[in-house]
Formats: C-alpha cells, structure tokens, sequence
C-alpha cells in the first residue's frame, strides 16, 4: 500500500472539465477507490496567435486546443465540493497574477468554507504574455504581483478581528478591512508554488506550504530539491513542512516508481488521466488504483 498520496487529473484536452455530469461521475469514482484529491487547470482565457514559448513542451506550444473547455477552477471545485464529501479539491495551476488577491480570497475562502478544508490552491506565475495582458497585468511585474497577492490573501484569512486587516504593498493597499467567512482549515488554504524556475524555488521557500515542480525528472529533480531544501531553511522554514507534489505523470506509475519518488521526498503524485469516455475513464482510474495499492476509505 502506498504511503503517497495521490490526486487525478481529468482529461482536460477531451473537453470534459464542463460537462457536470462526467466529472461529477469521475469524482464521485476516484473518491470511493482512495485517490486523496482532483486536479484541476486554469486558462483565463487563450490568445489562438500567441508568440510566447509553452515552457514544457519541445514545440514551445501548450498541449491543448485554443477551443478547449477549461472551466473557471474555483467555480468548477465549488461544484465538485456538491457532489463529493471527503474528494481534495486542487487547482493545479491557477494563474495567480490574472486575478484581484481580495477577490479570489474570497472566492476560496468561501469554497473552503462550505468543503469543511478540502481545498488547496497550486499557482504559477504565467507563462502567456498576451492572456496576461488581456487581463490587464504587465507580464514583466507578474513574479512581483504574484508574491504580493499571496501575501494579500494571507493577510485576509488571518484573525484580524476587531481591528480588521490592513496591506500596503505595490500593487494592493487597503485597512481595516473585513471579510468573512474565513478558511475553514486553520492556517488558511495551504498555497503551493507550481513551477520549474528559480523563482519558483524561491516563492515556495519563503512563501509557499508546497512545491509541485513541472516538467523537472531525474537528476534535474534531484538537483532542484537540494536548492528548495536549502532555500527553506535559509528562510528560516522547516523543509519538512513543505509538501512536495509531482504532477503530469501518465497513469501507468507502478509501485517502484512511487518508491523512487518517495525516496526523494515526495508527499503527493499527481496522475493524468488519458480516456474521454466516463466509463473507461474510470476502469482506468480502478487500475491505478489497484495497481499501486491506493486503500479505499472505510
């Protein structure tokens, strides 16, 4: 039985993010076979003649459709918060810098709330210029907004009462401000830093309660977790508290590779699902499954 724990992320390509029905029925499944969470992406919006390079393809061109169904997250996981009970609900990654920090605390905030602390929140900086810029944010400052929007939305969750919070950075300001409910988890929605840069690095020591590095395996992995590690602890952080995630694996893992990975440090393995058809989706999710031991909640 494995000790990792392991999330499940739908088909995004087949378009099936939007139809509630197949991801109520794929949640529901995974739920019952002991997968710990659901990973779901984000795209604000996508520019079809976009000229920035995709970071994690060879092709420099991100993997799916300009016409893809990629459903606004936080409403998507508001959704799958209804229609399951213990499921983890993660964005995997959300574009932080596209979004107002009050708002989106808000919006998770409230999304935690009613889940009774089932969600996480995984963010990246961006790597599209034109959708950045079509949502009003300079592409050169978004590393700088990125960390003030997570110092915000740390900001908004803490108990502040009776004085209310107060921020006063580059791009936010405001005092004595008020805003309920908070997270239903104590120290707020954990944020994790998705990514493979140094900058990466650097947000998920100093702010971050995880990491998920993308497109980083083997030595390059390796190599980027001794600077992690050392990293957290020049920031006076404990490196054990900082979950590891390891996303955009197939679903063929075995148990040896979980081993490998657990070797290395790794707390949580996210697994893409391949299949568009609900029900073969989820055989192929029960084949995982019982592939590397997930137990199914009692």
């Amino acid at each position: 039985m494995t000790t990792i724990k392991v999330a499940a992320l739908p088909p995004v390509r087949s378009g099936v993010c939007a139809d509630p029905d197949w991801m109520a029925g794929f949640c529901r499944h995974i739920e019952a076979i002991g997968f710990e969470s659901v990973v779901v992406v984000e795209h604000p919006l996508v520019i079809g003649d976009y000229t920035s390079r995709y970071p994690y393809a060879p092709s420099g061109r991100m993997p799916l459709p300009d016409d893809c169904a990629i459903p606004d997250p936080i409403d998507l996981l508001g959704f799958l918060a209804g229609v399951t009970s213990t499921l983890g609900l993660s964005t995997g990654v959300l574009v932080l810098p596209a979004h107002h920090p009050v708002i989106m605390a808000k919006r998770l905030a409230t999304v935690d709330r009613l889940s009774k602390g089932r969600v996480r929140l995984c963010i990246g900086v961006g790597w599209m210029r034109e959708e950045l810029e079509a949502c009003g944010v300079d592409f050169a400052s978004r590393g700088r907004r990125t960390d003030e929007c997570i110092d915000v939305m740390r900001v908004l969750w803490a108990d502040t009462e009776p004085d209310g919070a107060s921020f006063d950075g580059e791009f936010f300001s405001f005092s004595h401000a008020h805003t309920h409910p908070k997270p239903f988890q104590s120290g707020g929605v954990p944020i994790h830093i998705g990514g493979h840069t140094p900058p990466s690095i650097r947000r998920a020591a100093t702010r971050g309660d995880g990491w998920q590095p993308l497109g980083l395996w083997g030595d390059e992995l390796a190599q980027a977790l001794d600077r992690l590690h050392a990293a957290t602890e020049a920031a006076g952080r404990d490196r054990d508290a900082l979950e590891l995630t390891i996303s955009a694996m197939s679903t063929q893992a075995t148990p040896e590779t979980l081993g490998k990975l657990a070797d290395l440090g790794v707390d949580r393995l996210v697994v893409t699902c391949g299949k568009a058809e609900l029900g073969a989706a989820q055989d192929e999710m029960s084949e995982v499954a019982a592939r590397i031991g997930l137990a199914s909640p009692t």
